[in-house]
């Protein structure tokens, strides 16, 4: 009996993985214009760092992780989020000691126990970014237009920026019990995850699906105006330098995020072209986090995309590679000048594919149209007599004789 992969962990197969690369090499790119490098973080963690940083009361500590005891009696975790694990590695390697301000990017895959829907999997990658060591607005508009960038380089009109703030420890408390006296009187509407967060997160009603939450927060308290004089300075410097370069964004006061870090700006890219699962890149600031996790007090602001979601974005574009050139060969003689050709031209830096069965010249030309290759080499006994072959470029139409050898076929392929 066949064994079949595990639900929710998905096989990227080729003709979808080169879209993957594409996505991967266009983050590398734009992010290191913006002064990022590239840090990698181990999957597994200790279960501590996901249930302190992302708090006991959201739904992926209670209820998603992939948590077990290993065999040296350690609980660990399969991280579910990328940013704790690179703030644990700031914090450990003490990368704060060369200079506060760190500017990091990774990609991988994370791992959260929910239900398998289309761009949502219990095995999915993000791509994120993080700064630590800037208070500053100007840094909060950077990363907001360095990710704007980014879908900007991979053709995508959408999607389009949301922004919203959701203050600080010293403004967010009376937010909070504004909202939670706002929702009390409408407790028969809520939905029952909403009911019992209504003491340890309220926030997340706001943005719960559910029919009956949805009317019940219609008409909520804003956050925008609970917040305290700084936090308000701060999120109009932040709008205030979108504008300067550009960046275009409409303010979401609703917007909160699943995990306790956030604080101050917060942010989603969002598209109404993947249905219900709206979001394909989300952030924000987190100025206490890397204090909680035993680090000095520094700021820090970043966000994460999820990659399946921007892949099915760009569902509609070939990312497969064609090869250079494929060699039909007929005859014991022609396939093993046509092998040895084949590897000379690798080494050179060209994409050559060969026939190994020796089928016919038919058999062999339906395959050379399957590769989409550029250019195909006709290789059989009066050739190699000859020392001539026949190049024939596939997108013009074209064909003409080429010396057999590395040289005349390299230079054939460029004339």
């Amino acid at each position: 009996m066949a064994i079949n992969g595990i639900k929710g962990f998905n096989d990227i197969l080729p003709g979808e993985v080169e879209k993957w690369q594409h996505i991967e090499a266009t983050a590398r790119r734009v992010f290191e214009l913006y002064g990022f490098a590239e840090i990698r973080v181990p999957i597994l963690e200790k279960t501590e760092l996901f249930s302190r940083s992302i708090g006991d009361a959201t739904d992926i500590v209670e209820k998603e992780m992939y948590s077990f005891v290993d065999k040296g009696e350690n609980c660990v975790t399969m991280r579910p989020e990328g940013t704790a694990s690179v703030m644990r590695a700031f914090i450990e390697h003490k990368l704060y000691a060369a200079d506060p301000v760190a500017k990091l990017y990774y990609m991988g895959p994370m791992f959260r126990y929910e239900r398998p829907q289309k761009g949502r999997y219990r095995q999915f990658h993000q791509i994120g970014a993080e700064v630590t060591g800037v208070y500053d607005p100007k840094v909060d508009a950077q990363v907001l237009t360095m990710l704007c960038h980014f879908f900007a380089e991979l053709g995508l009109e959408e999607p389009s920026l949301e922004i919203n703030s959701l203050g600080c420890p010293v403004c967010r408390p009376a937010y909070r019990d504004a909202l939670r006296e706002f929702l009390l009187a409408r407790l028969d509407k809520l939905c029952d995850d909403c009911k019992r967060r209504l003491e340890t997160n309220p926030l997340r009603s706001l943005d719960c699906k559910a029919a009956g939450c949805k009317e019940a927060t219609a008409n909520a308290p804003s956050v925008l105006d609970h917040l305290c004089g700084e936090c308000e300075t701060h999120f109009g410097a932040v709008r205030h330098h979108l504008d300067l370069v550009g960046t275009t964004y409409t303010i979401n006061s609703r917007m909160v995020r699943g995990l306790d870090y956030y604080t101050r700006t917060t942010f989603e890219l969002v598209t109404s072209l993947l249905g219900a699962q709206s979001a394909v890149a989300a952030g924000g600031r987190y100025d206490g986090l890397i204090s909680d996790l035993g680090g000095p007090s520094l700021p820090g602001i970043g966000f994460a995309m999820g990659v399946e979601r921007v892949a099915l974005l760009l569902a509609d574009r070939e990312f497969r590679k064609r090869p250079d050139l494929f060699i039909a060969a007929l005859g014991e003689q022609a396939q093993q000048k046509a092998f040895t050709l084949m590897c000379a031209l690798q080494e050179r830096g060209l994409a050559v594919e060969i026939d190994y069965a020796g089928n016919s010249l038919k058999s062999q030309m339906r395959r050379s149209d399957k590769f989409k290759n550029r250019f195909t080499l006709i290789v059989g006994e009066n050739e190699l007599s000859r020392g001539m072959a026949v190049l024939k470029n596939m997108d013009a139409g074209t064909q003409a004789d080429v010396p057999l050898t590395v040289d005349g076929v390299a230079l054939g392929m460029l004339t």
